[in-house]
């Protein structure tokens, strides 16, 4: 079979592996679609594990059941999660699954930028769910991203009285607008410096759209609202975003880690300040099981746009083009198709 070898964002290659072979209660899956994911670009991230073939988005069709498996079959539809939580240990019984370390060590084989997956029993009995007729396979990409949205919005602690400022209008802060505004947040305020995510971020109903290449976010902001922001949500990694999130916030609100800067940047943090004033640093990181079976009861409903968030579908072959579309920050989501 065909997968996609990342050695750098440069240098994605199309190489030839064995089909892999399944054991007693895993699974097969054929590869539908898989997206490129913001993180799946971080070289820092990602160049450590180099080779490696990435994806974690996929979803696909079950081909073959290993022994012992009775709650999937062949010609399922199917999404898979890549990491999953033992449930037992002291940070899934606190609630905190996504820093268990069954979720770190986890993973299926080789990754989603292949023609097949195999999926180890952990995953399958842990992280495995029908898509619905009804569901589209590159629908079904968006359930991890939601699910890691889903519980960075239950982490900050989302109100409905609360205004929100995203910055960053890729994909992640879009779902963030889009799930906000399901919940019914009051004021929702999303930054970007491209004018076309800024134009999709309005069409998805944020109240105000900020390009923080040409205002000052803190003074369009105070403008618009009066104040700073209860929740602040960073969605990039740009060290200016960084640092817009710590001057926005509002006395007694959250500053929400969803991305982060390169580790070589060393942020400041005005402690004192926030002491005072009692603001809320906190992080999220992945998803757990029920934040994706949340992700996908909501696309199941139809109540969140998502095929119009695609740019770009691509074959296997032009994986090295979507890692690059993906770069140079001006698509939304690309998703590949290996089996097309």
């Amino acid at each position: 079979m065909r997968v996609a070898v990342y050695y750098s964002n440069q240098d994605i290659r199309i190489e030839e592996v064995e089909v892999p072979k399944i054991g007693a209660g895993e699974l097969l899956i054929r590869t539908e679609a898989c997206g490129i994911c913001g993180t799946d670009v971080l070289e820092w991230y990602r160049k450590k594990r180099a080779p490696v073939v990435l994806g974690h988005e996929a979803t696909g069709v079950v081909v073959e059941v290993g022994e012992g498996v009775t709650a999937y079959k062949p010609g399922d539809r199917v999404f898979v999660s890549h990491h999953v939580p033992c449930g037992v240990c002291r940070y899934c019984l606190m609630g905190k699954e996504t820093a268990c370390e069954t979720l770190h060590t986890t993973n299926y084989y080789p990754g989603g930028f292949s023609q097949y997956i195999r999926v180890p029993k952990i995953n399958v009995e842990k992280g495995t769910y029908l898509l619905p007729d009804f569901v589209s396979f590159e629908e079904g990409v968006f359930i991890e991203p939601l699910g890691c949205v889903i519980r960075g919005q239950r982490v900050a602690s989302l109100k409905k009285d609360d205004t929100l400022l995203i910055l960053g209008s890729g994909v992640a802060g879009l779902l963030h607008l889009q799930l906000a505004r399901l919940k019914g947040v009051s004021k929702i305020i999303a930054t970007d410096i491209s004018e076309k995510k800024l134009e999709y971020a309005k069409r998805l109903g944020a109240d105000l759209t900020i390009n923080a290449r040409k205002e000052d976010v803190k003074q369009a902001l105070i403008h618009f609202n009066g104040r700073g922001a209860d929740k602040v949500v960073l969605c990039t990694g740009a060290p200016s975003a960084y640092e817009d999130a710590l001057r926005c916030v509002d006395r007694g609100g959250t500053v929400l880690f969803f991305a982060v800067p390169d580790p070589s940047y060393r942020p400041y943090i005005p402690l004192t300040e926030y002491w005072r004033n009692e603001v809320t640093l906190t992080t999220s990181y992945g998803a757990a099981p029920r934040d994706l079976e949340e992700a996908l009861k909501i696309i199941s409903s139809k109540s969140l746009e998502l095929s119009g968030l695609i740019t770009h579908r691509l074959p296997l072959s032009e994986t090295p083009l979507g890692f690059r579309l993906v770069v140079e920050g001006e698509s939304l989501k690309v998703v590949i198709n290996p089996n097309r």
